[in-house]
């Protein structure tokens, strides 16, 4: 069974005003894969019959669940492993060098889906920086049901065989039934919003972003204008990571390239001068960005095993830099 031109039209002009992604010709196989479970949970045999009853019922909830359907992406534990060493070995050797004292680290999780990457940058950091450093990790994923499962901290075996190292799994989970449970500590480290790339950032600054696998589904006009929100947010010497297949390169000129191991990362030119825009005293509420649960601290100081050097700081970044 093959959509219709005129259905794969709606959908992904839906999808294009409501997330600014593009689903262009030749995509028709994913929406319908991705709508069919809609489709029959709605008492429809196909993807046609179904988006029909979408149109002429104009509900808002029905639109909603055909952006979510078509927004959640694949995720996994410590996914292309080199951002996470990178991490270890440049990034927050780097920001080490570049303070005094390094006591608090803020990171931007951006498109983070059912949590593993948020949870895999705190156990990271647990393991780097050592006791005393307080980590704060904004998490945001346009999809409130993958943020729903991101906030329980609850995976299955088959979620954790998915790049979840066993001495991870051993130290920073506990058995739940038949599935696993995050430790408490480090569901406080991450707070998880709903968020549009599109809208305001989640209030800055940051030290890290990790923008993974995303910028890849956009048009130009629309990566420039996701590139250019980050930048407000980011604090000056800090790190944009993009996904192997993204760049800023040809894209936006205000970022330097610095190669790293088999990959790269971003540090923006003049961050930090351009205010973090806020929202309107009256959605001020609704955005908060870190909402948490009734007595739970703002911050908190993860869990380690034992402190890892730093290392020398001249050696956080090759001489060099390409923008």
């Amino acid at each position: 069974m093959s959509l219709t031109q005129d259905t794969f039209a709606f959908v992904a002009d839906v999808v294009r005003r409501r997330s600014a992604i593009q689903l262009e010709a030749g995509k028709e196989y994913l929406v319908e894969s991705r709508l069919l479970p809609l489709a029959r949970d709605a008492g429809h045999p196909g993807v046609d019959a179904y988006v029909r009853e979408v149109r002429a019922r104009g509900r808002e909830a029905d639109l909603a669940e055909i952006v979510e359907a078509l927004t959640t992406n694949e995720t996994s534990w410590f996914r292309d492993a080199t951002p996470f060493s990178a991490l270890r070995t440049h990034m927050v050797p780097a920001l080490r060098a570049d303070r005094p004292v390094l006591d608090s680290v803020r990171v931007w999780s951006a498109a983070c889906s059912t949590g593993q990457e948020p949870y895999s940058l705190a156990m990271t950091l647990a393991d780097v920086l050592g006791p005393g450093v307080r980590v704060d990790i904004t998490a945001t994923d346009l999809s409130e049901q993958v943020l729903a499962q991101a906030r329980s901290g609850r995976y299955s075996q088959l979620e954790v065989n998915r790049g979840l190292p066993a001495p991870m799994l051993v130290r920073h989970f506990q058995r739940s039934g038949t599935d696993w449970q995050i430790s408490e500590a480090l569901r406080r480290a991450v707070t998880f919003q709903k968020h549009n790339l599109l809208d305001l950032p989640p209030a800055g600054p940051f030290d890290i972003v990790f923008l993974r696998n995303v910028l890849i589904y956009f048009d130009l006009a629309t990566k420039r204008s996701i590139l250019s929100r980050v930048h407000r947010v980011l604090k000056p010497g800090g790190f944009l990571v993009l996904g192997a297949a993204e760049t800023t390169i040809g894209v936006d000129g205000d970022w330097e390239r610095m190669p790293v191991e088999r990959g790269s990362v971003y540090r923006p030119v003049h961050a930090g001068l351009v205010p973090s825009p806020r929202p309107a005293p009256a959605a001020a509420a609704s955005a908060a960005p870190f909402s948490r649960p009734a007595g739970a601290p703002a911050t908190s100081t993860l869990p380690t095993t034992r402190p890892r050097p730093a290392g020398p700081a001249g050696a956080a970044f090759p001489q060099g830099v390409t923008r």
